[in-house]
């Protein structure tokens, strides 16, 4: 790392200009890497908030002789976005459109428009760019273009290349650009860069021979130079497509011109079955001829792991028949449904032809299973989009890792060329995973190798040789989709000749003699296994630090929490601003650091050493976890599961353990052992919101932001001798905050569980009342919550084991149960507890699909607005919620899509996260319940969430349990 000194220097040089200037360590650190197996450490990183910031970083870069490498989502595969001078994040404020023609089908955009964001933006006008990659949801336009990205679609849509009409740029010397089509060499004498665009066609058409005999044939070719843009042609020549594809090394882009594409009509999809890959790999080329959207292929590694994935496993098991070796995903959209069921037909004929059906056996084995629901098709989509992940969910130290990753060839070789990769692995010791674009002969591969070993170093070396040795015996391109980037610039050469690389290095010079954008990528090379360009450097190892929960499933240090923080691979699905609920904060704030991969970043390199003495425990590591909410989302919705609340906790109990409490964390944690005492005095303990002097008193001294209202103790609280049946059928479990602020849920539970005739006792640990430990989990004091999840759990074993279920209102306690307790106590008992412990809506759900529970239920007195807690839909039970809801008669249920309420627990009443609180519920939930009819019924069973439903609408919410209450006939 570079000396403070050196920083503030670096700091200082920056002071001034239009952008958020970071080059602390911790920030350094989060962008040094990408989804890469590479890690370079940045000088620093600067986000320009406007163009003129983007100016007035590069005049003070080229002053200080450092490089520059911009960046989008970061989600490159072959290390293109790091680099060791000054890294420009286009991403968080660069990202507006500039200018629409819907007639012309064009757009103008700054680089760091997110793809998703785009289309979302274009689809009123019936619109859509149509470079459609796996990461839509954070890939950049910028960084599409400098990859020239492709997509699943490619098929019909070509590259971005194909889509790119031109592009504004600024130079190495400062110089602004516009990059588009030109007549021959009939260039305006105006133009200032006439010399060097002249000069750029003289090249072409000096090359043309060359060019054409060295250049793969192919659709998929994006590895070196577009330098095939500068022949001479019938058409115009388009100098932006020798930028497209040039990975930011020749000119910093600040707009893109795109052609856009009418929407995609009613699909249908076809997902074709087959008893071997290579019979799959074969067939490929047969049912590209039936002129499909795409054909998209994910292997039996794909299928088993996306299985074990709670959030793909019913898609799977919706669409796939039997044990397939591998499947191909066939699209079609051919403008009517009925030319889209031809279609259809024709496909299922094809592969009949080639021999297969689902009566067959053996090699005969296969067929086709038709979708032609828009819901599944789209939710397939997402499987096959998320394949990286899926594969990267291995929990072993080696991992399926990218450096043939995309190389491809004409189909009529798909077959024998993955036949003779296949033996290339085996001969190494090794196996590889394929998956997506079969359509083009671009499969993504990835070999089984651990980069913390220097033998598998040198085997990826091995492979990577023989591999881009096969591919050019097949006239292929070893680069067929992510580019080039470190892992594959060295090996131009090898696939273009010496002299395309001096061509290549010709351009370079032209463009940028000093090397200031970007060095390193595409020509003048490092080696592609030097470790010291590596996320797991020669000597890389963990700290042996002190965990409390169960983290066996993976490897390495701290009982396995090095492994489990190693298995975020910065693919970025945690910086999707749209469906689901991660990354909340990252919403908020846009920055890299609240993201789960900034967190996760952070926290490998602190346990690895690479922060300093104390990281784990500093100030700066405080601040990277203080806006994660603990939501879970990234457990379930991360495909690798990277669980980012637990780790927070581990952090959080490191910290207590070295430094104490807070008073706001001792107020906050010890919740449940007070309130009993304060629930005697709800005056008293109510007078904070009702006293301006108090709550600035409680802000200064506790950190309790001041223009909240804390909860309201109840004057009436819950006692467990309200439900004390001899014979209970199911034992409620009535929480911290139902207890003691809004009994009356608790109460109304019990109401419509005897109303649909079922038995309820509440769950008793014969003294004070139980606790699921949540609280205690929050404030870092994981001993304390493990006493009492063992009390908690010793009480509710018998009843577990006499086979009555745990039914719980509050989502973050009952879940608790579910999640942390097992993890944190590791024993029989608590999984048993959490195999029974259910909320309130899956019993009533489920007892009422089975006859167990009959509930008289009378129409709602108006719409019913549905906000589920994140901890619902992390642990997938907002179907539950659907179904129980759906009891009541002529129920007119709209689920708000919503990311996290913003409440979180305490996080919201906390005064340093007053403002990204509310922020996040800006986002969705907010804006929607004001929009509601007045006669609305908003729900939200999580006690925050109904707060902060109040507290920023105005609006009461209620519990599920009020709303089956008050519909009881």
């Amino acid at each position: 790392m570079e000396g403070v000194a050196n920083m503030a220097g670096l700091a200082n040089a920056f002071s001034g200009i239009d952008a958020e200037v970071l080059t602390d360590p911790f920030s350094r650190g989060r962008y040094a890497t990408d989804a890469s197996i590479y890690q370079i450490m940045p000088q620093g990183a600067i986000l320009p908030r406007s163009m003129d910031g983007v100016r007035q970083a590069l005049d003070a870069a080229r002053r200080e002789g450092v490089p520059v490498t911009a960046r989008g989502g970061g989600t490159s595969q072959c290390g293109q976005t790091v680099n060791h001078g000054l890294i420009v994040d286009n991403s968080k404020h660069l990202n507006r459109i500039l200018s629409l023609d819907v007639e012309n089908r064009r757009c103008t955009v700054e680089p760091g428009i997110v793809l998703d964001d785009l289309n979302r933006a274009l689809k009123p006008h019936g619109l859509w760019f149509p470079v459609d990659v796996s990461t839509a949801s954070r890939a950049t336009i910028g960084g599409m273009a400098g990859n020239n990205s492709c997509g699943g679609r490619s098929l019909r849509y070509g590259t971005m290349r194909h889509n790119v009409a031109s592009m504004d740029v600024i130079l190495a010397d400062g110089t602004e650009a516009h990059f588009g089509e030109v007549n021959g060499w009939d260039i305006s004498t105006s133009d200032p860069l006439a010399a060097l665009k002249t000069d750029l066609l003289e090249l072409g058409a000096r090359d043309a021979a060359l060019i054409n005999a060295r250049f793969p044939k192919l659709n998929r070719r994006v590895g070196g130079y577009n330098i095939d843009a500068l022949v001479p042609s019938n058409e115009p020549n388009n100098l932006a497509h020798l930028l497209v594809g040039s990975e930011g090394t020749l000119a910093y882009t600040t707009a893109v011109e795109l052609k856009l594409w009418p929407l995609v009509g009613q699909k249908v999809m076809g997902v074709c079955h087959f008893p071997s890959f290579y019979a799959a790999m074969d067939a490929a080329q047969h049912i590209v001829a039936l002129s499909p959207l795409a054909v998209e292929l994910i292997d039996d590694t794909m299928i088993g792991l996306a299985r074990d994935i709670a959030m793909f496993r019913p898609t799977v098991e919706a669409f796939v028949r039997g044990d397939p070796k591998a499947l191909l995903v066939v699209e079609f959209d051919e403008g009517s449904q009925a030319e889209n069921l031809a279609k259809l037909l024709n496909l299922e004929e094809a592969m009949g032809d080639l021999g297969f059906a689902f009566s067959g056996e053996g090699p005969r084995w296969g067929g086709v299973v038709t979708v032609t629901d828009q819901k599944l098709q789209a939710d397939i989509g997402e499987v096959r989009k998320s394949g990286l992940n899926i594969m990267m969910s291995m929990k072993s130290e080696g991992k399926p890792v990218s450096f043939v990753e995309d190389c491809a060839v004409e189909l009529k070789d798909l077959a024998e060329y993955t036949a003779g990769l296949n033996e290339i692995f085996e001969r190494h010791g090794t196996s590889g995973t394929f998956y997506a674009h079969a359509s083009v002969g671009c499969l993504h591969v990835r070999p089984m190798l651990n980069m913390k070993l220097d033998k598998d170093v040198k085997t990826m070396r091995a492979i990577a040789e023989e591999t881009f040795a096969l591919v050019a015996s097949y006239k292929g391109s070893h680069s067929g989709e992510h580019g080039d980037g470190i892992v594959r610039s060295e090996f131009h050469e090898k696939m273009f000749g010496r002299e395309m690389v001096d061509a290549f290095q010709e351009v370079k010079q032209r463009f940028d003699p000093t090397g200031f954008f970007n060095p390193g990528k595409i020509v003048d090379p490092p080696k592609m296994d030097d470790r010291r360009l590596f996320r797991f450097q020669p000597g890389y190892a963990a700290q042996d630090v002190p965990t409390h929960f169960d983290w066996s499933a993976y490897s390495g240090a701290g009982g396995g929490f090095q492994g489990a923080v190693e298995m975020c691979n910065n693919n970025g699905a945690c910086r999707k601003l749209k469906g689901g609920v991660m990354c909340p904060s990252y919403r908020a704030t846009r920055n890299e650091r609240d993201a789960t991969r900034g967190r996760a970043n952070t926290l490998r390199l602190a346990l690895s050493g690479q922060l300093g003495d104390g990281a784990l425990t500093s100030d700066e590591m405080a601040e990277t976890m203080k806006l994660c909410v603990g939501c879970k989302a990234c457990k379930r919705e991360c495909p690798t599961s990277v669980d980012m609340a637990k780790m927070k906790i581990e952090v959080e109990a490191a910290r207590v353990e070295e430094r104490g409490l807070t008073l706001h964390q001792r107020l906050v944690g010890y919740l449940p052992a007070y309130a009993p005492f304060a629930s005697r005095l709800p005056g008293l303990a109510n007078l904070r919101n009702r006293s301006g002097f108090m709550r600035r008193r409680m802000a200064a001294l506790a950190d309790f932001a001041p223009g909240r209202a804390l909860p309201e103790w109840s004057a009436a609280p819950y006692r467990d001798g309200e439900a004390t049946a001899d014979a209970p059928d199911v034992i409620l479990f009535a929480d911290t905050f139902n207890r003691y602020f809004e009994p009356e849920n608790v109460r109304a539970a019990q109401r419509v569980l005897a109303a649909g005739g079922v038995n309820v006792a509440a769950a008793s640990g014969g003294g004070r009342p139980l606790c699921c430990g949540r609280t205690y989990l929050s404030a870092g004091l994981v001993e304390r919550a493990k006493r009492e999840a063992e009390r908690t759990v010793a009480a509710l074993l018998p009843h577990v084991e006499a086979g009555r279920p745990i039914v719980g209102l509050e989502p973050s306690c009952l879940i608790t149960l579910r999640d942390e307790v097992p993890s944190l106590l590791r024993s029989d008992a608590a999984r048993k507890v959490a195999e029974q412990a259910k909320m309130l809506e899956e019993y009533v759900a489920e007892a009422s699909a089975d006859g167990r529970l009959s509930l008289p239920l009378k129409p709602a007195a108006g719409r019913i607005m549905l906000h589920g807690h994140c901890h619902q839909k992390a642990d997938g039970v907002m179907p539950a919620v659907a179904k129980a809801l759906a009891l009541i008669p002529d129920s007119e249920v709209e689920t708000i899509e919503t990311s996290c309420c913003g409440m979180a627990g305490s996080f919201g009443y906390h005064r340093d996260t007053e403002e990204v609180s509310r922020a996040m519920a800006e986002i969705s939930l907010l804006p929607a319940v004001r929009a509601a009819p007045s006669d609305a019924i908003i729900v939200a069973d999580g006690t925050s969430c109904r707060h902060q439903i109040e507290d920023g609408a105005g609006r009461g919410a209620i519990h599920v349990a009020r709303l089956l209450d008050a519909c009881l006939a």
